[in-house]
């Protein structure tokens, strides 16, 4: 399971997902997968004139809800790998002619953004790409780009703990979303991969105890049952 994580090997398979992956991020969450990001933003009351920084930012499809309240003096920076999920941000990123965005093609653990240069930190549905090695330095490197006093809330989907929903919810996610993946893009195996990354991530929880630690308040958040769920918190200092 190691190879799942390695940098390269996730770079690629939302390479191949690309074309297809925002329908498919709303199917595989029955539709919920843009409530969540606007409560997940919406945990940390964004300010106006902030400077947010969205890591594995995708296609951007956090940004309208991270820039509802935002102003002439506010900045986005959206980081993503991926390049072909960067094609498409920058073509989103025309949508929002008045706003500041910044668009950087970088992996998040060597990335080129400024200490304690960021207002809040919002990240969807990256966590269960990243082992607990790879939390922990993303941990690091939030910690190391937020001001003091800075927030953060990232979010991602889960297997819900509901004796009803879990069964039905994990044969959906390893059946049904692969044979999406097929019809999609001809590719079953890579679409059967966001069943395997949710299977082995869980929930946030153990994102939650990795993110606890001198500099941080954090707290745990379950969205519809446990279908999602995700940390959210404050720099200290």
């Amino acid at each position: 399971m190691k190879e799942i994580y390695e940098p390269n090997f996730v770079e690629k398979l939302f390479d191949k997902m690309s074309s297809s992956y925002s329908s498919m991020n709303y199917i595989t969450s029955f539709g919920f997968s843009e409530r969540w990001r606007r409560q997940s933003v919406e945990e940390v009351g964004i300010d106006k004139g902030a400077t947010v920084v969205d890591l594995m930012t995708g296609m951007g499809e956090c940004w309208k809800h991270i820039l509802k309240k935002s102003d002439s003096n506010s900045k986005l920076v959206g980081l993503d790998f991926s390049s072909e999920m960067i094609k498409r941000a920058e073509k989103y990123k025309t949508k929002f002619n008045n706003s500041t965005i910044e668009i950087l093609k970088e992996n998040v653990f060597e990335n080129s953004i400024k200490n304690e240069t960021a207002d809040f930190v919002i990240s969807g549905f990256g966590l269960k790409t990243f082992n607990n090695e790879q939390l922990n330095k993303l941990a690091n490197e939030i910690e190391r780009i937020l001001k003091p006093n800075g927030k953060f809330s990232l979010i991602d989907v889960s297997v819900p703990n509901n004796n009803f929903l879990k069964p039905f919810y994990m044969f959906y996610l390893k059946s049904i979303i692969p044979i999406l993946g097929r019809v999609f893009l001809g590719r079953a195996e890579t679409y059967r991969m966001l069943g395997v990354y949710t299977e082995e991530f869980g929930n946030s929880r153990n994102a939650h105890q990795i993110f606890k630690r001198t500099n941080f308040e954090v707290e745990y958040v379950e969205y519809f049952y446990g279908c999602a769920s995700g940390i959210k918190g404050r720099k200290i200092k």
